[in-house]
């Protein structure tokens, strides 16, 4: 996913970490991946926390998307960054704020997960096993998932991170 991108916290796009550990763990779902990101974070949310409710087949060779890793990963990192960005923002600021994109129909602004305590890395860890049992994975598989999401989200990467880049601040010499 060529296109990263933090916010001034330098946090990462759930979409990023979603690519990361998925190109690590369950690398043949890349393209699920890639055609979830032509989407909106609120679109992509809805549709996997519906497949995993449905017991018919889904059509288009999918049915098997309950028991695969992108649902897992997406659904908790996304519940993580809903989670903090809701403490963070107040209630009337939020409504308002939806309001607003609803009249003028702007893309909405992907989620973002900021950098995270030890103690919250080790909820996302634990939400990961959660998501990952309720949708069949075996359980050794669960925590390789689970301790991928939280070495990215402990480790974040990407291009923002130039500034602190030693190279970066060095200035050149002529």
């Amino acid at each position: 996913m060529p296109d990263r991108q933090t916010d001034a916290s330098g946090g990462a796009r759930v979409r990023d970490v979603v690519h990361d550990v998925v190109a690590e763990v369950a690398s043949d779902e890349l393209p699920l991946v890639a055609g979830l990101a032509r989407s909106d974070d609120a679109t992509v949310v809805r549709r996997l926390s519906r497949w995993g409710q449905r017991r018919e087949p889904l059509g288009f060779g999918l049915a098997e998307i309950a028991a695969m890793v992108t649902p897992v990963v997406w659904l908790a990192v996304d519940e993580v960054a809903q989670r903090l960005a809701g403490a963070a923002v107040d209630g009337a600021a939020k409504g308002a704020k939806g309001l607003l994109g609803k009249i003028f129909r702007r893309k909405k602004t992907p989620a973002v997960v900021p950098p995270l305590a030890p103690e919250q890395l080790a909820e996302v860890r634990q939400r990961v096993l959660e998501l990952a049992a309720q949708r069949g994975l075996e359980p050794e598989h669960a925590i390789t998932i689970a301790d991928a999401v939280v070495a990215r989200l402990a480790l974040p990467r990407g291009p923002a991170q130039g500034p602190t880049d030693p190279d970066a601040s060095t200035p050149a010499q002529g």
